[in-house]
């Protein structure tokens, strides 16, 4: 079994405490139309009890992003293909309301939209969560118009050989990734996990583009709206997880960003609150009321020096999580010495690989249930070898 800090949970136990409370606060579903679902049988998403899950579960951080284009089919294919346990997907939707899956509504990086001059005149500026971005925006697309569109690599600089699959992907909508999970789980006889990221959702819900719903909808379409659903859904906007929590019963998780910063909703609502107070014992059981876990950085579960880089002291968070019942998903791990903290460089150039596996040991000693990476392979070997030990 994986080792645990001494005072944290097991995960067994862990996972058996969150079912619990999740039934005890009510979360059997809101609406007819849920239970109708279920009595059809969806489409084969399957059952995924969260106890199924190996610790530490590897998620393919937008597919498998190290070595792909992000948030293509290429990319979600290669991260199932390598062993990942899940596959990550963030949503942001189009002028005509579907839901894509892109990190960000800019396409400027993802994309070659830049080449297209029939879109030249869709370039503008606008202010996203109190940051202004320049560039083209999948709100001023229809769906139609997107799927024009091919992937690109967001940080070439980075990783130059994913270049050579530049175009060779459209912009995938939600659904056409459900349909892509179904058909793979019936292929490998078991339910193909997801992870689904609201993008901006209170950005969104200003424009009448809410997240939500539309996504309710889908999951409720594929099945994929129960306790037991093989897919969790997570957003770095509380309020976005608490209107979930109200449309469907699928595993929810929270993201956290620095200790410092406010979720953008908090910022809306006048909600004083930092992420800082979010990850504190009250903190932690007012998640606890509506999700079943939290997505941290890892900064948050070791936090760097300042100065050097290197990693500090473990924070208490992985046992105050565990103790109100919470999973624990750190991002990212990421193969490069530009990614990694100071003390697992290797050599001068910052997009060679460093030692990884050392900094995915100091992480998973910690007690995490499980991490984001952009290398699905190497984080699952790195799981192995902390399995055995």
């Amino acid at each position: 079994m994986t080792e645990r800090v001494s005072g944290t949970p097991g995960r067994r136990a862990l996972l058996g405490a969150a079912v619990l409370s999740t039934a005890a606060l009510g979360f059997a579903g809101t609406a007819q139309a849920q239970a109708a679902e279920r009595g059809r049988g969806g489409h084969g998403g399957g059952h995924g009890s969260l106890r199924d899950l190996p610790v530490p579960t590897v998620i393919g951080h937008r597919g498998a992003s190290g070595y792909r284009p992000e948030h293509t089919l290429g990319s979600y294919q290669l991260a199932l293909d390598l062993g990942a346990h899940i596959v990550e997907q963030d949503l942001v939707p189009t002028k005509d309301g579907h839901l894509v899956c892109r990190h960000e509504n800019d396409i400027t990086a993802t994309t070659d939209v830049a080449d297209h001059p029939e879109f030249a005149g869709r370039k503008a500026t606008k202010k996203i969560d109190g940051v202004s971005y320049t560039g083209w925006f999948t709100e001023d697309f229809t769906l139609a118009e997107l799927k024009t569109l091919r992937a690109t690599e967001r940080i070439p600089g980075n990783r130059p050989d994913n270049t050579l699959y530049d175009g060779r992907w459209t912009i995938p909508t939600f659904e056409e990734v459900l349909r892509w999970a179904d058909q793979e789980g019936r292929k490998r006889k078991k339910p193909v996990w997801l992870y689904v990221e609201t993008k901006h959702p209170t950005y969104f819900r200003s424009l009448g583009l809410g997240l939500e719903e539309p996504l309710a909808r889908l999951l409720r379409r594929y099945g994929r709206d129960r306790r037991n659903a093989p897919l969790f859904l997570q957003s770095f906007e509380p309020s976005s997880i608490q209107r979930l929590a109200r449309l469907v019963d699928t595993p929810r998780i929270v993201l956290l960003s620095g200790p410092t910063t406010r979720p953008w909703d908090f910022v809306e609502s006048g909600d004083p609150r930092t992420v800082a107070d979010l990850v504190t014992p009250a903190g932690l059981k007012w998640i606890a009321s509506y999700a079943q876990g939290i997505g941290p950085t890892l900064d948050l579960v070791i936090p760097k020096d300042a100065a050097t880089g290197r990693l500090t002291t473990p924070t208490a968070l992985v046992q105050d999580a565990h103790t109100r019942g919470l999973l624990l998903h750190p991002y990212t791990l990421r193969n490069e010495n530009s990614f990694l903290p100071a003390d697992f460089r290797r050599g001068t150039d910052p997009n060679a690989y460093g030692d990884v596996f050392g900094a995915a040991a100091a992480y998973f000693a910690t007690g995490i249930d499980g991490i984001f990476s952009d290398h699905p392979d190497t984080a699952l070997l790195a799981a192995a070898d902390f399995d055995r030990r």
